[in-house]
């Protein structure tokens, strides 16, 4: 009787309960409710690593560190991830915590605001690639090849040297709202003291390619490979084809890269269909060859193509592949020397990821990680560089 009891009574709730939610005088509310969270906190199988340490080094800090405040999960995460992606030793595969991976993107969408300057580094030296002309990097004297020692920034409450700094985190050090400051020292080959300069961000807006016409040569210039460039290139294209040029200089002078299919795409403008651009060489020692496939429409214009020390990456890949298939001389000194693929992605939360997948080969087989190329024509000097690939391809 006393079961019986118990089940009435529940009925009767039940009942009543359903009565009042159908008045519309009881809600149910699930807005507050939050699932528990279970962290599996075993090591992976076939993975010969101590993960309780991880766990047991997370526990301390919360249970322990005197400020509470400051443990930020998020932050502990982002940072446990960097250490792990940069025991690789390997400047180019970087994590990226959802601000900086945004960097990255506005970057190669050609529109950010920053001092104008490319980063990369060389022999993991945090370095400048390229600065990006008329930005406050170029009007201030900051050149290709300089090593970014130190960066103080006052109103972020930054002041630390770049050893150990990811390219990521010194992009988005730099990078800054329009009108603030940041103070970089460099150190410049032949040059004893370091030199500290002081730059003022502004809006830079870098578009991929432009084109001018001087005496029937047509001087096309392009910047990088990045989201806008097959518009822009087209658009270019079209103004020498319009106006019937016969000769180009191909300017990829300071062009630090980007996609590598980007630079794939542009070779077809010059290089017949199914061509060798460049090929992947992966870790397994696979390879994918990278040809031409499209019919370009400057197939047999007289072309000379113009690099420095700032071309890198896929400029490098265009610059490479147009050498080794007799179709263009180089004019100008050793390019940068980034002879690796990364591939990017992304994750939900906005934070990505770029791992180098592999390493890329020129036509003829040659890896130019740190060694660059060389140029046909050496020749120092802006100026002087241009008038002789004007020269030769006159």
């Amino acid at each position: 009787m006393r079961k019986n009891f118990w089940i009435i009574v529940l009925l009767v709730l039940a009942a009543y309960g359903g009565f009042l939610t159908g008045e519309g005088k009881l809600k149910w509310s699930f807005v507050n409710y939050k699932p528990a969270v279970l962290y599996n906190r075993e090591t992976p199988r076939k993975i010969n690593a101590d993960f309780a340490l991880f766990w047991q080094v997370w526990d301390k800090l919360n249970e322990q560190y005197v400020d509470k405040k400051a443990l930020d999960p998020q932050k502990m995460i982002d940072g446990a991830i960097s250490g792990m992606v940069g025991s690789l030793d390997d400047p180019y595969t970087v994590y990226l915590p959802p601000q900086q991976n945004k960097d990255a993107k506005d970057d190669l969408n050609g529109a950010f605001e920053g001092v104008g300057i490319q980063l990369g580094f060389k022999d993991k030296v945090l370095s400048v690639v390229t600065p990006i002309p008329g930005t406050p990097a170029d009007k201030a004297g900051v050149k290709a090849g300089d090593a970014i020692l130190h960066i103080k920034d006052t109103e972020k409450k930054i002041d630390k040297d770049t050893t150990g700094m990811t390219l990521p985190e010194a992009v988005s050090i730099i990078r800054g709202k329009k009108g603030t400051e940041v103070e970089l020292t460099l150190g410049r080959e032949g040059e004893e003291k370091p030199i500290v300069i002081k730059l003022q961000r502004e809006t830079i807006v870098v578009k991929s390619a432009t084109v001018e016409i001087k005496d029937g040569v047509a001087i096309l210039k392009l910047n990088k490979f990045g989201d806008r460039t097959q518009e822009e290139w087209t658009a270019a294209v079209d103004q020498i084809v319009s106006n019937n040029v016969k000769r180009i200089v191909l300017d990829l002078r300071f062009n630090p890269g980007g996609y590598l299919d980007g630079a794939v795409w542009i070779a077809g403008e010059f290089l017949p269909a199914g061509k060798l651009v460049v090929s992947q060489q992966y870790g397994d020692g696979s390879k994918f060859d990278n040809k031409v496939s499209r019919i370009g429409r400057l197939l047999k214009t007289p072309l000379v193509v113009v690099v420095n020390e700032g071309s890198a990456s896929a400029a490098e890949i265009l610059a490479g592949a147009l050498r080794d298939h007799n179709r263009a001389k180089i004019v100008g000194v050793k390019t940068f020397g980034k002879g690796s693929v990364q591939q990017p992605e992304d994750f939900d939360n906005g934070a990505g990821i770029h791992i180098t997948v592999a390493k890329w080969l020129r036509p003829n087989g040659e890896w130019i990680d740190k060694k660059g190329i060389e140029p046909d024509a050496k020749v120092e000097g802006d100026d002087k560089q241009l008038e002789k690939a004007i020269e030769l391809v006159r």
